[in-house]
């Protein structure tokens, strides 16, 4: 049978007929820009950023809520659940109104056809309709009836610069579309196809009758009764357009940084503490710019989850205000200041270096010429570990990190989530630990959640399970998510032992605030806390922990500038504790006693204590504390009868020598602890006729210390400068005999202080006391 070329050619077309009507749709059916919408953990808006193209356009919606679905099918299309994306009998009544009227008056345009014209958007003529007929059955065969409602409501015009029905309930109601009542649920149905109505003060009663109208309709469906009728119709017409919730409005920027812009992001947050923490740090910004202090950022979140539940990257100011709001702070580097000493603390408690209450060096101190210096500008002479963390004093910080290591304290802050530790070790050296690298916020408070949950989690195994690296993990925002690991390995874990002793220190109320005296932070809740300083008082930083929750606080000004008074302790410290007052309330950490062993330690020195201490004290340890030093501080020395001189056996019959146990400090810390120390005793001096110096020395140099190299300036005028070297004696009342390179240069009592000219070169130094004890000491000066 012979194939007509007609036959064929009508087969070929069809094909293709077919062939286009499949793919005629693109996918995805619209291609216009959306909003990127923050919510918190229940969905309820926090902010948003308009579309790209300036409409406040949010992304698709799910589904869409009964009210509207019922008011807009009554008045745009009342047979939509039965007809195949066209309805005849509507076209027809739309073409016969439009013949008899001689103009366009009806579309006769179903839902689905809606939705294919705005897809579209292009101009209405005879060739577009007979396209969105065809291109409604194909929308009908790709989508269900409720995803074509929900394609409709998440892309009609509502007026202005405001599409989609969740952008309209947001602008003109400030609430979710399922909390639309009918009388609102009506007016959004009748304004896609009139949205220049809703102009205050433009033809708000044609709106308010096509609203009213409609609510007829549906009374008379069945689908209100006459009070809610009577209700709806008593509601009044919006006015201006209300702006959206500005909540945590730098998160969604990091949002759309991270790339997840145009999305509808569910996050961690929870709405009502996010806004009383905004509402907090508004209400320092009043304190905090008085000192032209603009701006501060916290972080508030769970420990057990790592989930943020309060996100505030700056404060807002006031109209006119330009310092730098925009910034995210939490995402900034900043310089650390002291806020990383207790990770320090902790990880050489960990390694049984010290213990905690181990005197530590409170001295003038310069290491290859770096010179740490207290805040206060002043010297403890020794101080207990535990106490120069809770003042964070600068120079024992140092001391323990010369002790430890700058580089193997750096490989631990990498490997704990510090992830702007990008130059080598040697870059940073021991200033590592006093602000000379940068941290993020976000970094520091992950760190902290991190020490806490180890604590929570062996708790919860009883001690027995192994420490898990999943235990360390970056703080997360969004909702399901999971913490970004960091680099841990289970031999580098820091034990809960040392944690917990790290935790109590740091829960001292009345403390001496780092830089200003003492301070008094009182509640009722137990909560482990640090500050830091940095460098000219640019950063003042505040964390705070307890079993629960951790706090992040930051308080600066984004440019950099410092201020007087920009301290952790005065700035950042009561943001903090506002912040913790509008958390649940909390526990404290349970003691992981299988990892600790009870001591007795020195009274004086905190070290483990000897024969030579007394009566010890008793306190609990890291297991790794037992291999600590025992007492280096407390000396047998010999006395003469009267117990006011030393003496020894070439000059005292050794049958009349006093043998008593002395605590001892090296001179250079005693010259200072005495200051502070009204009941601390001096080594008693040699007597007269015991010529050879003893096993105790009477004096240090405390600048410049041995084999130093100095640089001495020239003054204004061009000559050489002097340099003021200074010495520590026992007894600041005997007199002390300086030589230079062999040459008698002067004496000094009480005060011994003495300035220097020594030219450029190596030198030698001698000093000799009245009891003929000689100190010397070598150094090396270079000038310009």
């Amino acid at each position: 049978m012979k194939v007509s070329v007609k036959a064929i050619g009508i087969l070929v077309a069809a094909i293709g007929f077919f062939a286009w009507y499949y793919f005629a749709l693109p996918e995805p059916l619209f291609t216009t820009p959306y909003s990127t919408v923050l919510e918190d953990e229940q969905g309820e808006l926090l902010s948003a950023a308009i579309a790209r193209d300036g409409q406040w356009r949010f992304p698709q919606l799910d589904t869409v809520p009964q009210k509207f679905k019922e008011a807009l099918i009554h008045v745009e299309d009342k047979r939509f659940y039965s007809h195949p994306g066209v309805d005849v009998l509507s076209l027809a009544r739309a073409v016969k109104q439009n013949l008899s009227s001689g103009k366009i008056v009806s579309g006769g345009s179903t839902l689905t056809m809606q939705v294919v014209r705005m897809s579209r958007n292009n101009p209405r003529t005879y060739v577009e309709k007979l396209m969105e007929i065809i291109l409604a059955t194909r929308l009908e065969w790709r989508y269900s009836k409720d995803e074509i409602l929900a394609l409709y409501a998440s892309h009609a015009p509502f007026g202005g610069n405001v599409v989609g029905l969740e952008a309209a309930c947001w602008r003109y109601f400030q609430r979710q579309p399922d909390e639309l009542s009918w009388g609102e649920a009506a007016l959004l149905a009748v304004l896609p196809n009139a949205p220049s109505l809703i102009h205050p003060g433009k033809n708000r009663d044609r709106l308010l009758a096509r609203r009213n109208r409609l609510l007829d309709l549906l009374y008379q469906a069945g689908k209100l009764d006459a009070v809610e009728l009577d209700l709806a119709k008593a509601e009044a017409l919006p006015g201006q357009p209300l702006p959206l919730p500005r909540l945590a409005g730098h998160l969604l920027d990091r949002l759309i940084r991270e790339g997840h812009e145009q999305l509808r992001v569910k996050s961690t947050l929870r709405y009502a503490l996010q806004a009383q923490v905004e509402r907090v740090v508004q209400q320092q910004y009043a304190r905090l710019a008085g000192n032209q202090v603009y701006n501060a950022a916290v972080i508030v979140a769970e420990v057990e989850t790592g989930n943020v539940l309060a996100y505030v990257g700056n404060t807002r100011g006031l109209p006119g205000d330009d310092h730098g709001q925009d910034v995210d702070i939490i995402t900034a580097k900043r310089s650390t200041g002291s806020i990383l000493k207790p990770v320090l603390y902790a990880a050489m408690l960990d390694e049984g270096k010290l213990l905690p209450k181990t005197l530590l060096p409170d001295i003038p101190t310069i290491i290859n010429g770096f010179a740490p210096k207290n805040f206060s500008k002043d010297y403890d002479g020794a101080v207990p570990a535990d106490k120069a963390l809770i003042r964070s004093l600068n120079v024992p910080a140092v001391h323990m990190l010369q002790d430890y290591r700058y580089e193997k304290l750096y490989g631990l802050l990498k490997s704990m989530g510090i992830s702007t530790l990008t130059a080598l070790p040697d870059h940073y050296g021991l200033s590592l630990i006093l602000g000379g690298a940068d941290g993020t916020l976000w970094d520091i408070t992950s760190l902290y959640a991190s020490m806490a949950r180890v604590m929570n989690h062996y708790s919860k195994r009883n001690g027995k399970a192994r420490y898990s690296t999943s235990d360390y993990h970056s703080l997360k925002y969004l909702h399901g998510s999971r913490g970004l690991p960091t680099e841990w390995s289970e031999d580098s874990f820091i034990h809960a032992a040392a944690l917990y002793q790290t935790f109590t220190a740091l829960t001292e109320v009345n403390r001496p605030g780092e830089e200003t005296g003492w301070k008094n932070f009182s509640g009722s809740r137990k909560i482990a806390w640090k500050t830091g300083t940095s460098f000219g008082f640019r950063d003042g930083w505040a964390v705070g922990i307890t079993p629960e929750y951790v706090v992040g606080v930051w308080t600066g000004n984004a440019d950099g500038e410092g201020r007087p008074g920009l301290t952790g302790s005065e700035a950042a410290a009561p943001v903090l504790f506002d912040v913790f007052s509008l958390l649940p309330a909390t526990t404290w950490f349970n003691a992981p006693y299988a990892e600790m062993e009870q001591i007795t330690v020195c009274a004086k020195s905190g070290m483990r204590s000897t024969t030579l201490c007394g009566i010890p004290d008793t306190t609990w340890v890291a297991e790794a504390g037992l291999s600590s030093k025992p007492c280096t501080y407390h000396r047998t020395i010999h006395l003469s009868d009267d117990g006011k001189h030393r003496v020894h056996a070439d000059c005292q019959p050794v049958n009349t020598i006093r043998h008593t146990s002395w605590f001892v400090l090296p001179p250079v810390q005693e010259h200072y602890y005495r200051t502070k120390h009204i009941s601390y005793k001096p080594v008693p001096p040699l007597r007269k006729d015991c010529a050879t110096a003893g096993s105790v020395a009477a004096m240090d140099l405390v600048y410049p210390k041995e084999n130093a190299r100095i640089f001495i300036p020239r003054e204004l005028n061009g000559s050489r400068g002097h340099s003021v070297f200074e010495l520590a004696h026992r007894n600041p009342a005997s007199r002390v005999y300086w030589h230079l390179n062999g040459t008698y240069i002067g004496s000094t009592q009480n005060l011994h202080q003495m300035a220097i000219n020594p030219g450029p070169g190596k030198h030698v130094l001698i000093l000799v006391d009245q009891a003929g004890e000689p100190l010397e000491r070598h150094f090396e000066v270079f000038s310009n």
